[in-house]
C-alpha cells in the first residue's frame, strides 16, 4: 500500500469511502453488513486505515453499519471521517444535536477528519450565516479533541469554494473535491486543485472513477490506453491520473464488492504517476467522453428534492443508453416494469433537482429529451 505524509500522520493513499456499500435486494437503504465487514477486513489486512462516512449515505445507515463494523478493531488502527450534512437546510439549526448523535451511531469518542459537506450554491449562505453556529461549534468540537482534522467537501463552482475559503479557510487542513480525468476541465477541477494550493489545503479526491463511469471505455479508447501500458487495467488508469497530482494526498473510492476493492488495493501496491504522452492520452479520451454521456454519478441528492419522486439517476442512466445506442430496446423494455407516473414524463420541469446536482445537469431538459425520444 502507497502512503501519504499528513502531519503525523500516514494515511493509506486509497481510503475507502462507504457511500456504495453492498447492499441487499437492490435496496440502498439495506447494507449487507455481513459482505461489508468482509470488505473492512479485507483492507485492514492489505494497509487500508482511512475510511469515509456520511450522515446521509445509505439512508443514514452506513454511520451505523460502519461504527459496528469498525468497532471489532482497536480504535488507534483506522481513521475514521464524516461530515455535516449542510446539503439539506432542515440540518443548519441542529449542528450540536447530529454531532452527538454521529459520535453515537459510529461508536467513537472523536473523529479522525471532519467536514462541511457538500459547499456548493444552494447552501453557501447558510454555511457562512454566524446564526446557525455551524463553524464555531465544530472548532469547539475541535479544541475539545473531538474533531481531529476540520476540513470541507465541495462540488461547487470555483466562485463559491473561494467564499467559503476567505471566511474559513485558514481553519481548514483538507478540501474533498470531486476529482478525474473527465472532470479535470469538465467541473474545472484543475482550477480547483490550483486555488487549494495556494491556501496551502492538500486534496482529498471523491468519485475518483466518477460513479464507475472510468472503469470501461469504448473499444476504441481502450486500445489506445492499453497502447500504452499493456499490463494496467482500465480502471487504474483513473488513478494513475490522480497519482500524477502532487496536490493529492488523500483517494476515496466507493466500492460496492469485493472484489472491486482487491482491484483496488492491486493498484495501489505502487505509485506509478503518468508521462506526458500517457496523460495527453487520457485527456484526449475525456474530451470525447464529453461530448456523449450526461455526467450522473448516482449520488441522489436529486432524488430527495423531485416532488414526482421521479429515481432521477436511473433515469438518467436509460437516458444515457437510449441516446448512445439511438434507441432500442433497453430503455423501453426497463421502463414497462416501472409506474407510468414515474416516467421521464412525469417530471414537471421543476428544476428543484438541478438546485441541488453536484454535476449541474440540466436534468428537466433531459427528462423532455427523453420523453421525445422515447414517442419517437
Amino acid at each position: 500500500m502507497v502512503y501519504k505524509d499528513f502531519q503525523d500522520l500516514k494515511l493509506s493513499a486509497l481510503g475507502m469511502g462507504t457511500m456504495r456499500l453492498p447492499v441487499i435486494d437492490g435496496d440502498d437503504a439495506k447494507i449487507d453488513e455481513a459482505a461489508t465487514a468482509q470488505m473492512v477486513d479485507y483492507a485492514m489486512e492489505h494497509g487500508v486505515n482511512y475510511y469515509d462516512t456520511a450522515w446521509g449515505y445509505h439512508s443514514g445507515n452506513s454511520e451505523l453499519v460502519m461504527g459496528r463494523v469498525l468497532h471489532r478493531y482497536p480504535r488507534e488502527k483506522f481513521c475514521l471521517a464524516s461530515k455535516f450534512p449542510g446539503y439539506d437546510f432542515a440540518n443548519m439549526p441542529k449542528v450540536k444535536e447530529i454531532f452527538e448523535k454521529q459520535l453515537e451511531k459510529c461508536q467513537v469518542e472523536y473523529f479522525d477528519f471532519y467536514l462541511f459537506h457538500n459547499v456548493c450554491e444552494m447552501n453557501i449562505d447558510a454555511y457562512l450565516d454566524p446564526k446557525y453556529g455551524i463553524f464555531d461549534y465544530l472548532m469547539e468540537q475541535k479544541k475539545n479533541g473531538r474533531i481531529r482534522h476540520l476540513g470541507f467537501s465541495a462540488h461547487g463552482s470555483y466562485d463559491v469554494m473561494k467564499r467559503f475559503l476567505d471566511a474559513y479557510g485558514e481553519h481548514m487542513e483538507f478540501c474533498q473535491i470531486q476529482l478525474n480525468y473527465l472532470d479535470w476541465s469538465f467541473q474545472d477541477a484543475k482550477s480547483k486543485v490550483e486555488l487549494l494550493k495556494t491556501y496551502n489545503i492538500p486534496v482529498w479526491v471523491m468519485e475518483p472513477v466518477r460513479g464507475g463511469k472510468l472503469a470501461k471505455l469504448d473499444e476504441k479508447s481502450e486500445a489506445v490506453l492499453k497502447s500504452l501500458r499493456p499490463d494496467e487495467e482500465i480502471p487504474a488508469w483513473a488513478f494513475r491520473f490522480l497519482q500524477s497530482i502532487p496536490e493529492v494526498t488523500m483517494i476515496l473510492s466507493g466500492m460496492s464488492n469485493e472484489q472491486q476493492l482487491k482491484d483496488n488495493i492491486d493498484t495501489f501496491a505502487e505509485d506509478k504517476p503518468l508521462n506526458e504522452e500517457e496523460m495527453k492520452a487520457l485527456l484526449s479520451i475525456a474530451d470525447g467522453m464529453l461530448n456523449r454521456v450526461l455526467p450522473c454519478t448516482a449520488c441522489h441528492y436529486c432524488v430527495s428534492h423531485c416532488p414526482q419522486g421521479l429515481d432521477i439517476p436511473k433515469l438518467l442512466e436509460l437516458y444515457n443508453e437510449h441516446s448512445f445506442t439511438g434507441g432500442g430496446f433497453i430503455a423501453p423494455m426497463a421502463l414497462s416494469a416501472v409506474p407510468e407516473d414515474k416516467w421521464p414524463s412525469a417530471c414537471i420541469g421543476c428544476r428543484s433537482c438541478e438546485q441541488v446536482c453536484p454535476q449541474q445537469i440540466k436534468i428537466s431538459e433531459a427528462m423532455a429529451d427523453f420523453t421525445k425520444r422515447l414517442n419517437g
